[in-house]
């Protein structure tokens, strides 16, 4: 019934070695940690989360609330802006969103000088707009899990990410983690 959560919770599972960068590279050494970072997280976590993804968008399930016409429309622009903001956000940090390395550098401008984490910003945005669009028990449960997972995904990036940059603190204290204009710890 839910076999969707096997990809899914797996994918998840292996998209948390990017906040292991830092204990690979001390373990294995840089070029070897950052390897093992890049292949855990987009060969292994990214895959096998998004199968999942499809696999509970693609179940038969009743409907949460009735589609129509306006809410096809904000599930579609929902996710649309999601897309947006994370492709924004992954020129913005170039290579280190694939391959992170324990001599990466700040970056604070774009839409990183208005959210610390806008890639997950723009994941909560196509999270709420897959929802919207197929709104379904299975949908829901995968959304639901993903949120959590986000979550704990950046306050375990966060750690890593003190470790790696020394400015990050500084950082933190300036910038808000998800959303413009509230500040967030």
């Amino acid at each position: 019934m839910y076999l969707f959560l096997i990809p899914l919770i797996t994918g998840f599972v292996f998209n948390a070695a990017s906040a292991q960068t830092t204990s690979f590279s001390r373990r294995w050494g840089e070029k070897r940690g950052s390897l093992i970072t890049f292949i855990l997280r987009n060969i292994l976590g990214i895959p096998f989360w998004a199968i999942g993804f499809i696999l509970a968008v693609r179940r038969p399930a009743s409907l949460l609330f009735r589609r129509s016409l306006p809410t096809d429309v904000l599930g579609v622009i929902l996710l649309s802006t999601g897309g947006v903001i994370i492709i924004i956000a992954l020129v913005s940090i170039r290579s280190r969103a694939a391959l992170p390395s324990t001599r990466d550098a700040l970056v604070h401008k774009g839409l990183y000088a208005r959210v610390r984490h806008p890639i997950h910003s723009g994941t909560f945005l196509e999270f709420l707009g897959l929802f919207v669009f197929k709104p379904t028990t299975t949908v829901a449960v995968a959304c639901g899990l993903g949120i959590v997972w986000v979550l704990v995904q950046t306050k375990l990036e966060e750690r890593d990410l003190l470790q790696r940059i020394p400015a990050y603190g500084d950082y933190m204290k300036r910038v808000p983690r998800f959303f413009p204009g509230r500040r967030q710890k």
